[in-house]
């Protein structure tokens, strides 16, 4: 007689009253592995499996894996984007958690704000703006390139920079401008751009026309910030459209890369549209005395107006500084000449509110040009010299202009000599701060005692002229630069 047959079977036995385990079902199945039973067991004890009604006995899933449950799906949207920008800002944070799952790349693209685009396919496609529906600045910059100009599917290819821009050109192309996308593909873009872009903030874009603006400013009201490349009198017919804008960065011609003409006429119609300007560069653009004149006139409340490798050579254009009423900053930088014919001196006035004037990698050996240039911006209180060529001891006097310098900082002026530079400064009454780097021709040796007084006074001082100099003076007795000498010694 079997164990089975002795278990008794009245209702009142406890054995029989006692809730029959799930072992006990599996036991009674004898085809039942020790794996199949195992899983049961790790099923039963992940939370999944509590929260669900157990209906048999045998209501097991065999292949569960616990590693695999996403436990970010019950977080909504909002709280995993708010967790996700606590993670660094950096590429690889940025494509590690692109690459988690297809939700947490849609959040990822949810999270970008700013975009330098290499394919302009990507943004005729939308999928651009259906990637990235919140971006607030977009370079289409390198994107404006064409990437196969030449019908060789496999031609050599060279690689060329220009500042921020850098694209693969074919060496067969005998003109760059070939390598330009054209006018019409460009403004389709723009148009798919304004449709799915309503943040949009900042943009910067090649070889577009006037209807490509429009088409773009329509949609996109709350545009500040744009930068033109091969900008053109025509394109900035639409320049009105975009009545928020603050800045503006206009690229005419640029030496070896492409050419286009930004007249006294296409100035005059940038400051009757654009009136609310705040910082405006104007770099290889055209013009005279006219169109900087209607731009100080119009544009009341400009802060800040940058000059960079102008083409203004019917000159004059200094004389119409005098019209900014609200210029605090101005900047000229690259230019091989300040103003070939800037006008008699009774035209010349000081601008009212200039504080800062700034001269980067230009030449300075145009006298009249650089007297007129100090004679408007005598009222500055902030001078910066960096890289220029031609500042020599003659050049350098004609500063004497400035009445309300208080700092003035001079970097990279190989000519000029300690006898220069102390003419001037001490006739500068309020200067409080001075900065003089990499100045080979000033010499410690040459300092007189006036000179030495001043730089007492001063409530600042950085003085590096001569850089080899400053590096001994500091190594000097640390036995640096010694110790091979005997090593290296001839025997």
């Amino acid at each position: 007689m079997s164990f089975r047959e002795k278990m008794p079977t009245s209702p009142k036995s406890p054995l029989r009253r006692r809730r029959s385990s799930w072992t006990g079902s599996w036991l009674n199945h004898p085809t039942t592995s020790f794996k199949e039973v195992v899983s049961a067991v790790i099923q039963a004890q992940s939370p999944r499996s509590t929260s669900k009604p157990q209906t048999s006995d045998f209501d097991f899933d065999f292949n569960f894996d616990s590693s695999k449950v996403d436990r970010t799906l019950s977080l909504p949207d909002s709280l995993l984007l708010r967790i996700l920008q606590k993670l660094p800002d950096s590429r690889n944070n940025n494509n590690d958690v692109s690459l988690v799952c297809k939700r947490w790349l849609s959040l990822q693209g949810r999270r970008l704000r700013t975009l330098k685009l290499l394919d302009y396919d990507f943004l005729l496609s939308e999928k651009l703006v259906s990637r990235f529906p919140k971006l607030t600045s977009i370079d289409l910059s390198n994107a404006c390139m064409n990437p196969n100009p030449n019908p060789n599917p496999n031609p050599p290819r060279i690689l060329l920079c220009h500042k921020s821009t850098s694209c693969h050109v074919s060496s067969d192309s005998s003109n760059w401008e070939d390598n330009l996308l054209p006018s019409e593909v460009i403004d389709r873009g723009l148009r798919v751009l304004g449709r799915g872009s309503c943040d949009l903030l900042k943009l910067v874009v090649t070889n577009a026309t006037e209807l490509g603006l429009l088409g773009l400013a329509e949609h996109c009201s709350d545009l500040q910030e744009l930068e033109l490349r091969k900008c053109n009198d025509n394109l900035l017919r639409g320049i009105a459209a975009c009545e928020g804008l603050r800045v503006l960065r206009l690229v005419g011609s640029v030496e070896g890369l492409y050419t286009s003409s930004v007249s006294d006429i296409g100035l005059t119609i940038l400051a009757q549209g654009c009136k609310g300007l705040v910082k405006l560069e104007l770099s290889g653009c055209e013009g005279s005395f006219d169109g900087i004149k209607a731009i100080g006139q119009c544009c009341e409340v400009l802060e800040e107006l940058t000059i960079c490798d102008h083409r203004m050579d019917d000159g004059g254009w200094l004389a119409g500084l005098s019209y900014f009423g609200s210029l605090k900053r101005l900047r000229v930088l690259s230019c091989r000449k300040i103003d070939s014919s800037p006008g008699p001196e009774k035209m010349l006035r000081s601008c009212p509110g200039l504080e800062s004037l700034e001269l980067v990698r230009s030449c300075l050996n145009d006298k009249e040009g650089l007297r007129a240039l100090f004679k408007v911006c005598d009222g500055v209180k902030r001078v910066y010299i960096q890289d220029c060529w031609g500042l020599d001891d003659d050049s350098f006097s004609l500063a004497k202009a400035f009445r309300k310098v208080r700092f003035v900082s001079l970097e990279g002026c190989s000519v000029l000599t300690t006898g220069g530079l102390e003419s001037v400064i001490l006739h500068w009454e309020e200067l409080e701060s001075m900065r003089v780097v990499s100045c080979k021709n000033i010499k410690d040796s040459e300092i007189s005692p006036a000179l030495s007084s001043l730089f007492s006074l001063l409530k600042e001082l950085t003085w590096r002229p001569d850089t080899r100099s400053h590096l001994s003076s500091k190594l000097e007795g640390a036995g640096i630069g010694k110790r091979g000498g005997k090593f290296f010694k001839k025997r």
